[in-house]
């Protein structure tokens, strides 16, 4: 079989149709095209020098559990679920009338003790005269009574002697009847001087009988100058405790004041719980888990609902442990918020005491010796730098993501 052959004929090239590219051009667009990838590669190494960040972050914030610091029944309600409130605004009122008639009578014992307080005071001063004036007064009277005893006893000496002397003179009178006796009946002397004689007997026996009376009166005497002695005694030394007195009426109005000072306590309490029936937000933020109604009756304690707060806000960044060589707390942040597309600065504050994995509910364990690295992270607290500022109308919410980018090298 006969081989066939093909020959094919090139037409000669036209190089008058063919286009050309201007050297100067192509060279342009070389060096664009180095150019954008020089930038790009120091724009990468740029970043990677200078900034570390990441995407596993969020915003955290406190969540208020607003609860009741008192027992009573909800009179009012003023908010509703996912209602955005002001520091102070009112969240619920409950019924006062209770706490108003406890701060009653807070006042009433405390206008109590501030009376008895009064009086402890004025009785101090006093008790101090009354006493220094029965002192002086007592040891008046103990001389008194002293010189009284002696004056006694020198009466009771007169009247003995009184006595004495009468006897002397009623023994002289018997003595002289006895001898009268005889002669009267010889008729020596008369009838008259016998009866005479017999009259003197008698008063000087009746005389005898009056000393002995003066005498014991005279002892009687004596022993009630004694016993006014002794009550003088007794009152003398009761008037020298007068400082004891006075010290003790010190330690009453003293303890007087100290219930002036309790009631006010008591009268400040009742003024508490009064305003505690008024609950207010005690931070901005939106109401969410609301579960308080009219008329429920609430106990100390009880969560009425939960305040979610717009106002202290901050990021918690999980930075893996190759980008904290550099980092450290006071570094500047760019956070980017997917939820408003803006970003605001901020601040490291702090980087976590420990990783996540270790601070997890179950830690992981490595008991069968194989070990394989993995590289934790470790959570990174940003703090805005001014919230009120850059997000005037709370458009930031606790859990939305973010990505913080931290300038580690200035």
């Amino acid at each position: 079989m006969a081989e066939t052959t093909t020959t094919t004929v090139q037409a000669p090239r036209d190089e008058s149709t063919e286009v050309t590219q201007p050297p100067s051009r192509r060279k342009g667009i070389i060096i664009a095209v180095v150019a954008v990838l020089a930038l790009a590669g120091l724009g990468f190494w740029w970043r990677s020098t200078y900034y570390e960040d990441t995407d596993d972050a969020q915003i955290n914030g406190h969540l208020i559990q607003m609860s009741a610091r008192i027992a009573g029944q909800v009179i009012h309600v003023d908010v509703n679920e996912n209602q955005q409130v002001k520091k102070g605004d009112p969240i619920a009122e409950l019924d006062p009338r209770d706490y108003e008639v406890a701060v009653e009578n807070a006042k009433a014992a405390l206008a109590s003790a501030q009376a008895a307080a009064a009086a402890a005071n004025v009785n101090v001063p006093i008790t101090s005269i009354n006493t220094g004036s029965n002192l002086t007064s007592a040891g008046a009277d103990v001389t008194a009574a002293t010189a009284s005893i002696s004056q006694a006893q020198s009466q009771l000496a007169a009247a003995h002697a009184q006595v004495i002397q009468a006897e002397a003179n009623s023994l002289k009178a018997q003595q002289d009847l006895e001898r009268y006796k005889p002669l009267v009946e010889k008729d020596v002397i008369s009838k008259q001087q016998y009866d005479a004689a017999v009259a003197s007997a008698d008063a000087a026996k009746a005389t005898v009988d009056s000393a002995h009376a003066n005498e014991r009166a005279a002892a009687d005497g004596v022993r009630v100058a004694s016993e006014k002695a002794m009550q003088a005694q007794a009152q003398l030394k009761y008037a020298q405790t007068g400082p004891q007195q006075v010290a003790a009426q010190s330690a009453r109005a003293k303890q007087a004041l100290a219930q002036v000072a309790q009631a006010q306590a008591q009268l400040d309490q009742a003024n508490l719980n009064l305003s505690y029936t008024k609950i207010v937000a005690p931070a901005a933020g939106i109401i969410t888990r609301k579960s308080v109604e009219i008329n429920q009756n609430v106990s100390t304690g009880q969560n009425l609902l939960t305040l979610v707060s717009l106002e202290d806000l901050w990021v918690t960044a999980n930075f893996k442990e190759t980008q904290l060589k550099h980092m450290s707390a006071g570094q500047h942040v760019e956070i980017s918020v997917d939820a408003t597309g803006k970003s605001y600065n901020g601040h490291v504050t702090q980087i976590g005491g420990a990783t996540g994995s270790v601070l997890s509910l179950f830690p992981p364990e490595n008991a069968t010796g194989n070990y394989v690295k993995v590289v934790q992270r470790l959570p990174v607290r940003i703090d805005f730098d001014d919230l009120a500022k850059e997000d005037p109308n709370h458009a930031l919410r606790p859990g939305l993501s973010v990505e913080p980018k931290v300038r580690v090298k200035p």
